[in-house]
């Protein structure tokens, strides 16, 4: 614990960790997450962005990911600590408007893919998940460096339980691509995702 974070937890101040992951998926069987994702950004919309809805979607996201881990091919994450909650939701929104703009990560409500109807358009081989998360104490499992298989997975697991202790205060889910049809090859890999970390 930094003497800045003493501090503030000596003087009472509360704590809040803003967090973002992201998740490389490639194989010709990702298909399927896609179908996850968009049914649970449907279902946010839907729920005008309610926290808890969010955060069931959030849990159903890791879960699926954690099922997924054969095709997990590279990971960054970043955050910060801060003591004040207006800087920590300008620090979110700073990820969330950066989340948005990344390549081919606009996200179209009305695309509806089944995860098992037969796809006829191309499905990408490469599938970027991130997932920003503001949240209230600590969580050792994603202050930590995610660029590491174990360490990925205990900070999904970790999403998963800040969401049933009702610590999350803000959640955001975006992938690349995001339309159906959209491919995302290596090269826009580098390009765009510079905070992957080979697996």
């Amino acid at each position: 614990m930094s003497l800045r974070d003493r501090f503030s937890k000596f003087s009472g101040k509360t704590r809040f960790v803003v967090s973002r992951v992201f998740i490389h998926l490639a194989g010709d069987e990702i298909a399927p997450m896609l179908g996850v994702l968009n049914r649970v950004v449907r279902e946010a919309i839907d729920a005008d962005g309610d926290l808890e809805v969010l955060g069931e979607g959030l849990v159903s996201v890791c879960q699926n990911l954690l099922q997924m881990s054969t095709y997990w091919q590279s990971a960054g994450n970043e955050g910060d600590v801060v003591w004040d909650e207006g800087e920590a939701g300008d620090y979110v929104n700073e990820l969330f408007t950066d989340s948005a703009q990344r390549y081919m990560s606009e996200i179209d409500p009305t695309q509806d893919i089944g995860s098992d109807e037969p796809l006829s358009l191309p499905v990408t081989r490469n599938l970027v998940i991130m997932l920003a998360v503001a949240f209230e104490g600590e969580s050792p499992d994603l202050e930590n460096n995610l660029a590491d298989m174990e360490a990925l997975e205990y900070g999904l697991k970790a999403l998963i339980n800040l969401h049933y202790q009702e610590k999350l205060r803000a959640i955001q889910i975006h992938f690349s691509p995001a339309k159906l049809g959209d491919e995302l090859n290596g090269e826009q890999l580098l390009l765009n995702f510079p905070e992957l970390i080979p697996l």
